[in-house]
């Protein structure tokens, strides 16, 4: 008999339902969009309960499209844009202000004045992250202290806190379970990723009540049921990681020294250090890879803020092109940028630069400079970005084979993966399935309800569709990011 599998895949700009079978076939599909709202400069906010409605019906229609009943899914798995902050109310289920989105930068004069206090490296030693808006935590304190009343529910216990895995976890069972796993509580600045569990110090630093943190389970655990009336009967759910964990699954990047980076709204340079939390010297990530069976295993993560949402504003901001897949024909119609570099700094620098006040710049426009120039040099950013975290990951030592994974939906554009390949100089290595986020979900399901025996079993379904090996001479290389360093000084200045 089939063993069926379903991931809801909450990204920053739709929201996905995908059903898998055993090997980890994609059968069906449903995905729609979703609206960012940007009230003010470096704002970004996403509606709580757009993303609900959108969840159940993308679901509902996956499972319609692939003319399967609840009954015959042995597991939900669940991965989420990483981050994002929702506080709701416990009686109603109902969120108190919008979700803050990962992107959001809000807090950042909050995060200096921490910084200032010399407060980073006991949080770094701890959580492994850095002071920054991007992480959970300051987006909790600034719902706390700008929404009518909100601190004194809170202090009462009758607000929770979650990421959108929790969130929809909530939802999905009814208010039953308030529950993460470790990926996502890795990335709040309040879970203390060597003890793995909520950190009294931390909670006191950012001032959030304790009552308002969810339960931490391993990545694949028994999470709950989903209410029956949702989808004509109960689905255990089974499986919960952040997006970036969940690619790392789904790249099957399980031994230490394997790295592997994904390419949606943002992008995310992912190398697995095994059992060790190695603290990064070049300003990286310290994150819990995934947790299975009680037993941590930890990576080293770079995270660029833009890569395809700089695609995203070349075609509905600036009308450039109709359809982002036509940006691959845009940059192989010039042989090169004409000297232009694009920063897509939108919401500031992530790693290593770590910046928050920037803002995105176009250098080196000329007269003769057009659409194909831009859009050329938007896509080459993407690939300097990942060169920047490339080096800062072999300064660390830890990376063990030239070769690196990618997935996300940019990575169907060839000349991309080729670019890719020139600037690192490595071997990049494209899986038959590049939606891998969704992938590496349903695996975490499929582990805790028996359809998959165990890691060995899940890496021995990758499989590769394309290698890209470099074509350029160093020299040229040298040019190229000597050109985007230069870019990006100018923005630090």
């Amino acid at each position: 008999m089939t063993k069926y599998l379903l991931a809801i895949d909450q990204g920053t700009t739709s929201t996905r339902a995908i059903v898998f079978d055993g090997q980890g076939n994609n059968l069906g599909s449903s995905q729609k969009a979703l609206p960012n709202f940007f009230p003010e400069d470096g704002w970004v906010e996403h509606d709580p309960e757009t993303i609900w409605r959108d969840t159940i019906s993308v679901c509902r229609d996956a499972l319609f499209q692939c003319n399967l009943q609840a009954s015959q899914i042995k597991g939900i798995g669940i991965t989420n844009q990483r981050e994002t902050t929702v506080v709701w109310e416990r009686k109603t289920g109902k969120p108190i202000y919008p979700a803050i989105v990962w992107q959001d930068r809000r807090s950042a004069k909050f995060c200096q004045t921490l910084k200032d206090q010399g407060v980073e490296s006991e949080v770094q030693a701890k959580t492994g992250l850095l002071v920054d808006p991007y992480f959970s935590a300051t987006k909790i304190r600034w719902i706390l202290d700008n929404v009518k009343n909100a601190r004194q529910q809170a202090e009462k216990g009758e607000l929770a806190f979650g990421t959108i895995d929790c969130f929809l976890l909530w939802r999905l069972t009814g208010g039953k379970v308030h529950a993460t796993d470790a990926t996502n509580a890795s990335r709040t600045l309040l879970f203390n990723i060597i003890d793995q569990t909520w950190d009294a110090d931390l909670l006191k630093l950012f001032d959030i009540p304790s009552s308002m943190l969810p339960e931490v389970k391993d990545s694949a655990a028994d999470f709950g049921l989903t209410q029956a009336d949702l989808f004509g009967s109960s689905i255990p759910i089974a499986g919960i990681a952040g997006d970036q964990q969940a690619a790392t699954i789904g790249q099957a990047c399980f031994e230490p020294g394997m790295i592997k980076s994904t390419y949606g709204t943002g992008a995310f340079l992912v190398l697995n250090t095994g059992d060790k939390a190695i603290l990064s010297k070049q300003r990286l990530l310290t994150t819990v890879a995934y947790r299975l069976n009680g037993k941590t295993t930890y990576a080293l993560e770079g995270s660029i803020f833009v890569a395809g949402a700089a695609m995203q504003w070349l075609r509905d901001n600036i009308h450039m092109f109709k359809k982002s897949k036509e940006s691959q024909a845009l940059a192989e119609s010039v042989p090169d940028t004409h000297g232009v570099y694009f920063v897509p700094a939108f919401t500031g620098l992530g790693a290593p630069y770590w910046n928050p006040d920037v803002r995105g710049a176009i250098f080196g426009l000329t007269r003769e400079s057009h659409i194909a120039h831009i859009t050329r040099a938007a896509l080459e950013s993407v690939c300097y970005q990942t060169k920047d975290l490339l080096a800062a990951m072999l300064k660390e030592g830890e990376v063990s084979d030239a070769v690196l994974r990618v997935d996300g939906g940019m990575v169907a554009n060839n000349w991309l993966c080729q670019f890719l390949a020139d600037m690192l100089d490595v071997e990049v290595e494209r899986p038959k399935i590049i939606e891998t986020t969704a992938l590496g979900a349903a695996y975490l399901a499929g582990l805790q309800v028996g359809v998959f025996k165990d890691l060995d079993s899940i890496a021995a379904l990758w499989q590769r569709d394309q290698s890209f090996h470099s074509k350029m001479d160093e020299a040229k290389r040298a040019q190229l990011y000597g050109g985007w360093q230069k870019a990006i000084k100018h923005l630090l200045i």
